[in-house]
């Protein structure tokens, strides 16, 4: 209940996922193994941590139009680390154990592709957009459950603007996790968001 009643507690809401995950997962890996980068990043098993991102490296030598700078941006503005996120204790299949914890992992990347803000709101929008491409139940019930926790004035823009936002990108983007992002820290953030088909979350 801990995962449903604040969607910003990771811990709580990857465990959720984990024992909840495994038909939507499964649809997952069928996304991923009928495309050519999927089947790549299957294959490879990018890490988004510290041994493999430096941040500051990113931060200090990229363009500021670049997506690796505006995602390391990002993550030392909110104090966040690559490292954070929980590791995997509730799957047993290893290529399904991997899609969970690559699902959890681009998290940030998503964060920085559609301008939502690491706030309760932003993670409800969010998890929309999460629940649209992924079907993952976990992604459902914070997004329905972890709505009750917002204001009026919150709950309003979440249905008039970030929901029917999460739907259209949920629906017209390419899937997120065929995106290998680690390749795209160099491209111009406005030009992978185009080819991506990612409309940036309207302002409010």
């Amino acid at each position: 209940t801990t995962a449903l009643a604040d969607p910003t507690r990771a811990d709580a809401v990857a465990a959720l996922g984990e024992v909840t995950g495994h038909v939507a997962l499964q649809s997952m890996h069928r996304r991923m193994q009928s495309d050519a980068t999927g089947r790549r990043i299957l294959q490879d098993r990018p890490l988004v941590d510290n041994a493999s991102i430096d941040i500051d490296h990113l931060a200090q030598t990229l363009p500021p139009n670049t997506f690796g700078h505006q995602y390391a941006t990002f993550m030392k503005g909110h104090g966040f680390d690559p490292d954070g996120r929980a590791a995997i204790r509730f799957i047993a299949d290893p290529d399904l154990a991997y899609i969970m914890l690559r699902y959890r992992q681009c998290h940030d990347f998503w964060h920085t592709l559609t301008g939502l803000p690491p706030t309760v709101l932003g993670e409800l929008a969010l998890k929309w957009l999460e629940v649209i491409q992924t079907g993952l139940p976990v992604a459902a019930l914070s997004a329905t459950v972890g709505s009750l926790r917002l204001s009026a004035e919150e709950r309003r823009i979440l249905n008039e603007v970030y929901l029917p936002w999460a739907v259209r990108v949920g629906q017209n983007s390419e899937y997120l996790l065929n995106v290998y992002y680690e390749e795209e820290f160099e491209a111009d953030i406005e030009e992978l968001r185009a080819r991506l088909r990612i409309e940036e979350v309207p302002v409010v």
